[in-house]
């Protein structure tokens, strides 16, 4: 398989979820967690209205990939739905080693200096941003999993991008 089962890390973040999962939500989990155990990288469209717990589900793959070694990248389409991601991750994942960084205008020119070094190094962990993650100039250590948000906002050279990148890392 493409990556190997949850582990303790995993299983941990789960309990830490402070509600019940919904039946669709629970089933998108299932079915997600599935594709990322199959031999081929995940391409998978997570669709649902606003506060239905979309975002969960992402950062449940997001921790599996953790979890293994891999890096995660959320794509976003404006800098205010970046800064919205990031205020959700941080705290989701306070209690895990990690670090999270973000890649916007809202980054300051050292900060994006210091995401940038840590993406290659493989010591930021997740990373929330907007085109700029899709810049030929970044660099991941082990990029595992690209998590887009709204793709149908972005325009034809970025979607030529996250297609090339598709055929060896897994999308949500």
């Amino acid at each position: 398989p493409m990556h190997p089962e949850p582990g303790a890390a995993y299983q941990a973040f789960v309990a830490q979820f402070p509600y019940t999962e919904t039946i669709d939500q629970a089933a998108a989990i299932d079915r997600i967690q599935a594709g990322l155990s199959a031999d081929t990288p995940l391409d998978h469209l997570l669709c649902g209205d606003v506060g239905f717990g979309k975002t969960e589900v992402a950062m449940r793959a997001a921790m599996r990939m953790i979890e293994n070694g891999q890096q995660v990248a959320v794509l976003c389409p404006t800098t205010v739905l970046a800064l919205q991601h990031l205020t959700t991750f941080r705290p989701r994942f306070a209690s895990f080693d990690l670090t999270i960084g973000m890649l916007s205008r809202f980054s300051s020119p050292k900060e994006e200096a210091d995401t940038l070094i840590k993406l290659r190094q493989g010591t930021c962990q997740i990373v929330i941003g907007t085109t700029k993650l899709l810049s030929r100039e970044l660099s991941f250590a082990q990029l595992g999993l690209i998590i887009i948000d709204e793709e149908h906002r972005f325009g034809v050279k970025q979607k030529e991008r996250l297609k090339k990148m598709r055929s060896t890392v897994d999308v949500l």
